[in-house]
């Protein structure tokens, strides 16, 4: 005994699937994931399909400028499994695309029973390229469907699956514009913030030598002070002591022409002390106003500095299509790294 009708071909698909899926054709890890950007997209169904309508309506509305090829075959008749199976060998011997839509509108079983053959199953195995497979309806399966890389509901949703939406990707690039944007202005503000308070921290030599300058004028006059209170003090006390001792009148005048001739030389080994001082301020001025970072790149040369703020004194510090910032005597420049030498 044997079932009658429909029957006959439910069970012969039941068995091809069986042998199908023990020889792994079904294994999740042999299916290849489908290109995100195809450049270029093979359909293979008949001319005369609703489904090829749906199709290149759908990549016309999400992505217009992929180009699409028609790999025309039967989908439904004796010997129509065989132009499928020789359609996508074809495809792969061509290599013209990256992706290929196998699809066919709705039927009942024996219209899609070309998709249930063994020749379709096992060329769609051997494809190089990546195949969804949207055959039929939503509730329609064949053995097309266990075997292509990925299985669409309908032959429209096979087309959404194989290219993007332009206007989710326009709406993803006009969000990232406006966050690197946003990351741009914050990185401005961020460094401005930066400069303001180096600025603020930043003293130039010239002032610096100033305040030095002031620092030793103010104890060159709190010595002069101390040495004058010193000596009037002691002054004093020499006057008071002579004369309440004029035995010692003698002893004390030599102890004040020595105390004059002490404070005498040591006035002048501070007058002495102080002009080396300011000789070796001025000579330190001039080296400082010579290694001046601002008289140096007044005289034509740049200061090159990476994206991190380092200086570049070496072009093998730099790679080729990096930023760099060039400060000169007035204002600065941002470049971009072309070539390098030696």
């Amino acid at each position: 005994m044997r079932p009658a009708g429909l029957g006959v071909l439910y069970e012969q698909f039941a068995r091809l699937k069986q042998l199908m899926e023990s020889q792994g054709l079904f294994a999740v890890e042999r299916k290849r994931p489908l290109p995100v950007f195809p450049k270029c997209i093979g359909v293979i169904t008949s001319p005369q399909a609703a489904a090829l309508r749906d199709v290149l309506s759908t990549l016309k509305l999400r992505l217009p400028y992929v180009p699409v090829v028609l790999y025309q075959v039967p989908v439904q008749g004796a010997g129509s499994a065989e132009k499928i199976a020789l359609a996508i060998a074809t495809a792969n011997n061509r290599a013209e695309c990256d992706v290929l839509i196998l699809c066919r509108g709705g039927g009942s079983i024996e219209d899609l029973w070309a998709f249930n053959e063994e020749v379709v199953a096992r060329a769609i195995a051997a494809s190089n390229i990546p195949i969804i497979s949207g055959v039929g309806h939503e509730t329609d399966f064949t053995i097309a469907d266990f075997v292509a890389d990925e299985r669409a509901p309908t032959p429209t949703a096979a087309a959404q699956r194989v290219v993007p939406d332009r206007h989710a990707l326009l709406r993803g690039l006009q969000g990232l514009s406006q966050h690197l944007k946003r990351a741009q202005r914050n990185r401005v503000q961020n460094y401005m913030q930066t400069i303001d308070y180096l600025q603020n921290r930043l003293v130039h030599p010239a002032q610096q030598l100033q305040q030095q300058t002031q620092q030793l004028d103010q104890l060159r006059q709190r010595m002069q002070l101390a040495f004058a209170n010193y000596f009037q003090q002691k002054h004093w006390q020499w006057k008071s002591q002579s004369l309440r001792v004029r035995a010692a009148s003698n002893d004390f005048l030599r102890l004040q022409d020595r105390q004059t001739n002490l404070a005498e030389r040591v006035i002048k080994a501070i007058h002495a002390s102080e002009a080396q001082r300011s000789a070796r301020i001025d000579n330190a001025s001039q080296h400082l106003i010579l290694l001046d970072p601002t008289k140096v790149l007044a005289r034509g040369y740049s200061m090159v500095q990476d994206a991190s703020g380092g200086v570049v004194s070496d072009a093998g510090m730099v790679k080729i299509g990096a930023d760099l910032r060039i400060t000169f005597a007035k204002g600065w420049v941002r470049t971009e790294v072309k070539d390098r030498g030696t």
